[in-house]
């Protein structure tokens, strides 16, 4: 079974930090794509940042210059740096990653549990 563990959320004041991290485990035969994904209540979910296996990153308006996606390939994790936090980043984060299982050729998405960040004003 993959898994996908976060952690990392918190309460935050204005303009502090937090580190997300996301850790895959399981039977996991190569892992092409690695994401960040936020959604606040009553808002639909939207990409915030992601990486693909060539390293090429992406990254919402919205943080830009303020967010950094990284992974650690021997540790299947990703990690998002979230500097000059704002209350407008308060949202629940989640870990999406595209991978393939040995058992099964077929790459498919899985979502991590979801950690909350939230940033006082």
């Amino acid at each position: 079974q993959v898994q996908l563990v976060e952690s990392g959320g918190g309460l935050v004041q204005a303009g502090g930090s937090l580190r997300l991290s996301c850790s895959a485990s399981g039977s996991i035969a190569s892992i092409n794509a690695m994401g960040w994904y936020r959604q606040a209540p009553g808002k639909a979910r939207e990409l915030v940042a992601d990486m693909t296996s060539g390293r090429s990153t992406n990254y919402a308006d919205s943080v830009k210059g303020r967010f950094s996606i990284s992974r650690d390939n021997a540790k299947n994790t990703v990690y998002l740096q979230m500097d000059n936090l704002k209350p407008e980043d308060t949202a629940a984060y989640y870990c999406k990653m595209t991978l393939r299982r040995i058992t099964w050729g077929r790459p498919d998405d899985y979502w991590g549990q979801g950690t909350q960040v939230t940033v006082s004003s």
